[in-house]
């Protein structure tokens, strides 16, 4: 690569198209159709590429799609969902503190696979909170603040006092007797 990159220099080449162009005309000639000392009879790559029993084997695109994907554990919060680069996805109730393998494209965070030991996998999609979810409605009037006239901790706490007060009176309280003069108690 650095020999290409030293010749196209001397090009003096100005645009992408152009730079591949040139990227062809050496991977070509330069590699493909020269002879290999590794390749048996000092082959050219060309030649060994082409002349090789074996039929050429496709992957299959999901197959080869799913091996760019990656993957990561999240805890399932209280409410069934997972937080996941900063956003909100559903994942349901049942796995509720279960932790989850998220699978995804890094380019489209939309819709994440969701897998789970004994269960297939699913889709979630970011979790989305539109109208229905906005603002609580106001309360009703009888069920707004009311101005209070007294305080009800007070009154209560003076209503406590009075019971436990009303107990404790029956009680002797030795205080309360006098010693007169030469008279035990």
């Amino acid at each position: 690569m650095q020999s290409f990159l030293d010749e196209v220099a001397l090009e003096n080449v100005k645009t992408l198209p152009e730079l591949n162009d040139w990227f062809h005309v050496c991977l070509t000639e330069c590699y493909q159709n020269k002879p290999h000392a590794a390749l048996a009879n000092k082959q050219t790559p060309e030649a060994a590429f082409r002349s090789d029993p074996a039929a050429l084997q496709f992957v299959d695109p999901q197959h080869l799609a799913d091996s760019f994907l990656h993957a990561e554990q999240r805890k399932v919060d209280k409410a069934g969902c997972i937080s996941f680069h900063g956003k909100k996805y559903e994942v349901g109730l049942l796995f509720i503190g279960q932790s989850v393998q998220v699978v995804y494209d890094p380019a489209d965070l939309t819709e994440v696979t969701i897998e789970y030991e004994g269960c297939t996998p699913w889709k979630a999609r970011e979790l989305v909170i539109e109208e229905r979810s906005g603002k609580r409605p106001a309360l009703p009037e009888h069920l707004q603040k009311q101005p209070a006239a007294e305080s009800r901790l007070l009154r209560g706490a003076e209503r406590k006092h009075d019971e436990r007060t009303q107990i404790q009176t029956p009680a002797v309280s030795y205080r309360m007797l006098r010693k007169e003069a030469g008279q035990d108690v």
